[in-house]
Formats: structure tokens, C-alpha cells, sequence
């Protein structure tokens, strides 16, 4: 209250002294930033203990899984690298791109786009299909179901806190600071929920917005530069406009995350939730959800929208009649949500979660000290040195809370799951960054924050229910990326039911449908037919469709939906094998190992012995205390009061009988 009313600016406890200097005491900061937040020790492990000692339960089990979760990035990055290795070993062998290059095929592709788009070779997409086979390949459908399996298994089978050996479990329950005593019923709270389902229907839909927009940049860019004259723009037509627009998209997410924040914490606030962990988990669950749209709808086009829809040539599907729906490449969409997962990743990684973290505190920092420094008088460094304890960190930056932690690791975490069939080497690109993050985080903390108020926390809280969201949804978009946006289900297709060899010879020439140019709608012709040097009577496109000589020409034929069956066939088998696997693997690796778990058994049984003796011991000092009551409360023994003796001392002595006389 008095924080709230202004009459005191801050309230934190102080930090344990300096941590660094020549005349610095021996204490647990210095030996926090010596062993913990120092770059050189990032191949050591955390200590914990200490961690949890100086910031509490809640930030010690932050840093736990976080380092738990590093750890498990090391087998799926070496994973990731061999399935890397193995597609750069058989680039050479691939049947499918060795024909896609082949320049005696003269394969004559339809305009990629209306009027200022011409005719082009398919052999010009060489690079692209080449690059394809390094992600596409057998053996990412291994990676998929093992990382499947690590990201149910890994870290969101099982919630941190429930981890014997993390010694964190605190007996009772967590204790919650009441953050606001007024009651509201739900009817005074009703327009705050409305206000909070508006707000984020409308900032979801800015986000589809915006990916439109990018969209409408895209087609027309591609358009723009297929008019330019030098035959290098035009022949890198698509790898110039995916990279401009993944930028594009880079930086509008970096920009939305911040404003999406801000607004989550607005919407949670008019909301008036009892407790502060109330407060923690809607802030969350708010800020995830726009944070999730906002991070993963770009890719989400690449990987099941981008080349559904475009319809066909001389039929094509257009936005808002003038914007024809772009195409995926002849070697599918999947290098290009390599190339979209890739940037957004990594600029997400250096930009958001590195230069932000480091730099923002450090200007804020140094606008404090020239601040301070134009308000002291000249002795300044003097007035430095005679300030107590709690001045020198009043200057440092308040605690904002775990959340942004947390988040930026979350999304990291569907990154490195959701999409892993399209870049193999995400995995290891998020462990190189999280050997830095946790020293990061770990420096900040020491050095540049306030020290928080410890709180007691026996999890993770609402972030373990978040992982496991995110690791069962892993399981149907790689599924489903595999299925619709590889070509791994069309070469299989084609493999046993219609090579005559046996072998993949002849599959682009079976992926390519064939169309009629003088099938044109009026206007959308190419403006130059004879670009390539000589007429085009047939050209070709990327679909299941009949010939123009056939009676139902450009109709879908019938391979279309035997590779189509295919691939829900495919969906469904893989995630009935990942569950398969996921429950063998419970069944063979339990969570516990089995000496812990005898421990605990052990722990528990000598538990119940000491609160079963406790309570006997309990109950007989009671049955003591009740009888010395009893006997002060009754009148003494004598021969005034023979009625308070007992029987025996108030009736006579009875007599024996021996042989009939009496002793």
C-alpha cells in the first residue's frame, strides 16, 4: 500500500556487497558472478544451491530447467548434425535433383507469374532442389519421430519440480501474496473479459494482417523483378524475395512481441485477478498466445498454405482480383521454410534475446550514471564510494518478473520441435545460444538487477502445462510438415506404384502436369514468349492434373488422390508410432531411476514410523497430564475421607483358609 500511494519509491532486499574490486569481502555475490556469472565457467555446472540460497526457490528452479534443458539439446543436436551430414554425402545421388539439373531435359516451366513473367528452364531451379535434398531426405523422417519423442519425453513428460534429485519440493503448498482485497462479482468483471477477448481477437488479427501484407509483397516484388533486364535478378527470383520477406517478417515480430507484451500485461490488469499467482498465470497465458501467433503465423503459411491454393494456369486463384497466389518451387515449399524457420530463429535469438538483453540494460544503466552524475556535486566519485548498501542498488534495474524468461525460451522450445523436419540444425544453433543465455541471464542477475524478493515455488507453475502443449502439438505438424509439405509420401508413391525400374527415375517428369498456352485467360499471357529464343506450345507446372489432349483436361487425376491417401495414411501411422514409442519408452526408462525410488519408498516408510511414534509419544504425555489433573481435582486419602481411597485400602484385609482354620 504504501509503494501504491507513493511513499516509497522501492522496497527490495539488499545484495550481499560488491562483486568485483581489489577491497571486495569474501561473499555470495562475488562468488556467484566468480563460479555462476562469468562466460569463462559456461562448461561448468550451475551451482544450484547457491542460486537457490541467494534468489529463492521460484528463480533457482528457472535456472534448474533451463539447464536441464540445455543438456537435452546436446543428443538432439548430434542428431540434427548427422542428418545434416547424411543429406551433403547423398546430394550427389539424388536421382530427383540430378534431373531437375539436367539441362537435356528441356523442361519448359508456366510463367510464375501474369504478363511480366516469361517462360523458364527448370534446370535454373538447380541450386534450390539441390539444397532441398540437405533437409529433405530419408533420414528426416528419423529426426522428426526422435525429436517427436525428446520433446514429449525430454522436458514436457515431466514437470522439473516433481524431480526428486532438483531437491526443491517444499512441504506444503506455495505461498501467495493477496494482491488485491477489493471482491468483484462476474458481472463487475464481465467488460474487463469482454474488453480482454476483443483485444485479442483484434491483435490476432492484425497479425494474419500483417502475413497478408507480406504476401501481397511478395507476389508483387516477384513480379517487379522478373521485368528486370539482367538474367542473374531474374534467375534468383525466389531465394531475393523469401529472404526480403523473412527479414520483413523478422522484424515486425521482434517489434510485435514488445507491443504485444506491454498489452498483455494491460489486459490482465483490468481484469482485477485475487492473487498474485492469478495475476502470473493470465499475464502468461495472454502473452503466450499472441507471442505464439505472432512468431509462428509466417511459417505456418510456408509450411501448409503457401502452393494449396493457387489453382492452375488459365484458372489461377487471385487476392483481392489482382494478386495471383504465389507457387512453391518445383522442389517443394520446404527449403523455403528451411530459409523462413532459419532467419526468424536466429534473428529472434541475436536481436531479441542476446543484444536486447545485454544492451538495454547496459544504456539504462549508463542513462542512470550520467543522470546521477549531472546531479552530484564535483566529488562525485567520493559521494560514490560513502553510499550505503541499498543506494548503490537502487540504482540498478528492477526486477521484472521470470515471464520474459521464460517466454523467450518457450518459443525457442517450438522452434526447435514444431518445424525440426525442415531444419535439422535448429537444435544445435539453440543449444550454442542457450550456453550463452544462461550465463547471461546469470550475469544480469548478479549484476545489473535488484536483488528479488525469494519466493517459495515447488514447480515450474503454468509453463510445465505450456511444454506439454507444444511437445504433443510437435507430433501432428511435423506429421502433417512431412506429409504435405516434403515430397517424402510423392517419392514413395512413386517409388512402388508407378517406377517401371524400380528405381526414381522419371519422378519430376510424373510430379509435372502439362498445359495448353494458347489456354490463357485474356491479359495474363506472358508480354515476351519468346524470352527463351524460340515458341512454347506446352508448358509445364507442378500438379496432379490430366493433359490438355484428354477429354477432362486439367481436371485432377487420379494420382492426385493416391498421393493424397498417402499422406493422411502417413499422418495417422506416425503418430500412432511416436505414441507407441512414447509409452514404450515410459515403460522401459521410468521418470525415477529405481535406487531413487527405493530411497524414496525408504524415506517415506520412516516418515510414516516417525509421525506414528510422534503421535503415540503425543498421546501418552496427554494420558499423563489428564491423570495428574484427575488426582489434583480429587479430595486426599485418609481415614476423615475413607470414600476417596481406593478399595483396597479402605476394606479390610481378607482372610485365608488353610485345611479349615483360619491365619
Amino acid at each position: 500500500i504504501l509503494l501504491a500511494n507513493g511513499v516509497y519509491a522501492a522496497a527490495y532486499p539488499l545484495h550481499d556487497g560488491d562483486y568485483e574490486g581489489e577491497n571486495v569481502e569474501f561473499n555470495d555475490r562475488k562468488l556467484l558472478y566468480e563460479e555462476w556469472a562469468c562466460y569463462g565457467v559456461f562448461y561448468k555446472y550451475q551451482p544450484i544451491d547457491l542460486v537457490r540460497k541467494y534468489f529463492g526457490e521460484k528463480i533457482g528452479l528457472y535456472f534448474a530447467w533451463l539447464g536441464v534443458y540445455t543438456q537435452m539439446l546436446i543428443p538432439a543436436s548430434i542428431v540434427g548434425i548427422i542428418v545434416f551430414l547424411y543429406g551433403c554425402a547423398t546430394v550427389d545421388e539424388n536421382i530427383p535433383s540430378m534431373e531437375m539439373c539436367d539441362q537435356r531435359q528441356n523442361i519448359t516451366m508456366c510463367p510464375l507469374c501474369d504478363k511480366t513473367c516469361s517462360y523458364w528452364k527448370m534446370s535454373s531451379a538447380c541450386a534450390t532442389a539441390r539444397a532441398s535434398h540437405l533437409f529433405d531426405n530419408p533420414a528426416t523422417v528419423f529426426f522428426s519421430v526422435f525429436m517427436a519423442l525428446w520433446g514429449k519425453q525430454g522436458l514436457s513428460g515431466k514437470n522439473i519440480g516433481d524431480d526428486p534429485r532438483f531437491m526443491f519440493r517444499l512441504l506444503g503448498s506455495s505461498l501467495h501474496r493477496e494482491r488485491h482485497t477489493v471482491k468483484l462479482t462476474w458481472r463487475d468483471r464481465f467488460p474487463a473479459y469482454l474488453t480482454n477477448l476483443v483485444s485479442i481477437i483484434f491483435m490476432i488479427a492484425v497479425t494474419f494482417a500483417i502475413v497478408l501484407g507480406v504476401i501481397i509483397y511478395r507476389i508483387s516484388m516477384a513480379a517487379a523483378l522478373a521485368m528486370n533486364s539482367s538474367p542473374s535478378v531474374r534467375s534468383n527470383i525466389r531465394v531475393t524475395v523469401t529472404a526480403t520477406a523473412v527479414i520483413i517478417n523478422l522484424v515486425v515480430i521482434i517489434l510485435l512481441d514488445e507491443v504485444y507484451g506491454c498489452i498483455a500485461r494491460w489486459l490482465t490488469k483490468i481484469e482485477v485477478p485475487k492473487t498474485e499467482k492469478s495475476f502470473e498465470e493470465r499475464l502468461i497465458f495472454k502473452a503466450f498466445l499472441l507471442k505464439f501467433v505472432n512468431s509462428y503465423t509466417p511459417i505456418f503459411y510456408v509450411a501448409f498454405f503457401k502452393g494449396r491454393f493457387v489453382g492452375r494456369p488459365g484458372d489461377y486463384v487471385y487476392i483481392f482480383r489482382s494478386f495471383r497466389m504465389e507457387e512453391c518451387a518445383p522442389g517443394g515449399c520446404l527449403m523455403e521454410l528451411c530459409i523462413q524457420l532459419s532467419i526468424i530463429m536466429l534473428g529472434k535469438q541475436l536481436i531479441q534475446n542476446n543484444l536486447f538483453e545485454i544492451g538495454i540494460p547496459k544504456m539504462k544503466k549508463l542513462i542512470r550514471y550520467l543522470k546521477l552524475k549531472r546531479q552530484s556535486p564535483p566529488d562525485h566519485e567520493e559521494c560514490v564510494k560513502r553510499k550505503q548498501r541499498y543506494e548503490v542498488d537502487y540504482n540498478l534495474e528492477p526486477f521484472a518478473g521470470l515471464t520474459p524468461e521464460y517466454m523467450e525460451m518457450i518459443i525457442q522450445f517450438g522452434f526447435v520441435t514444431l518445424f525440426v523436419a525442415s531444419f535439422p540444425l535448429a537444435p544445435l544453433f539453440a543449444l550454442l545460444n542457450n550456453i550463452i543465455e544462461i550465463r547471461l541471464d546469470a550475469k544480469k542477475f548478479v549484476t545489473e538487477l535488484r536483488r528479488p524478493v525469494a519466493v517459495r515455488a515447488k514447480d515450474i507453475g503454468i509453463w510445465y502445462n505450456i511444454l506439454r502443449g507444444i511437445g504433443k502439438l510437435a507430433v501432428i505438424i511435423n506429421a502433417f510438415v512431412i506429409s504435405f509439405t516434403s515430397d517424402f509420401i510423392p517419392r514413395l508413391v512413386y517409388l512402388y506404384m508407378y517406377s517401371k525400374n524400380g528405381t526414381m527415375h522419371g519422378f519430376v517428369n510424373h510430379t509435372l502436369s502439362s498445359f495448353n498456352v494458347s489456354d490463357f485467360q485474356n491479359g495474363t499471357a506472358p508480354n515476351d514468349p519468346l524470352d527463351l529464343g524460340y515458341e512454347v506450345q506446352i508448358c509445364r507446372y507442378k500438379d496432379y492434373r490430366e493433359p490438355p489432349w484428354s477429354e477432362n483436361k486439367y481436371d485432377i487425376s487420379k494420382d492426385f488422390w493416391a498421393v493424397l491417401a498417402a499422406r493422411l495414411a502417413f499422418v495417422i501411422v506416425f503418430q500412432n508410432l511416436v505414441m507407441f514409442m512414447s509409452d514404450f519408452v515410459d515403460w522401459v526408462i521410468p521418470d525415477i531411476p529405481k535406487d531413487i525410488s527405493q530411497q524414496i519408498h525408504k524415506e517415506k516408510v520412516l516418515m510414516v514410523e516417525l509421525f506414528m511414534r510422534e503421535e503415540q509419544d503425543k498421546q501418552q504425555l496427554l494420558e499423563t497430564w489428564m491423570e495428574k489433573e484427575r488426582q489434583k481435582d480429587e479430595p486426599p486419602c485418609n481415614h476423615h475421607n475413607p470414600k476417596a481411597c481406593p478399595d483396597s485400602l479402605s476394606s479390610p484385609a481378607p482372610s485365608h483358609t488353610y485345611h479349615g482354620g483360619v491365619l
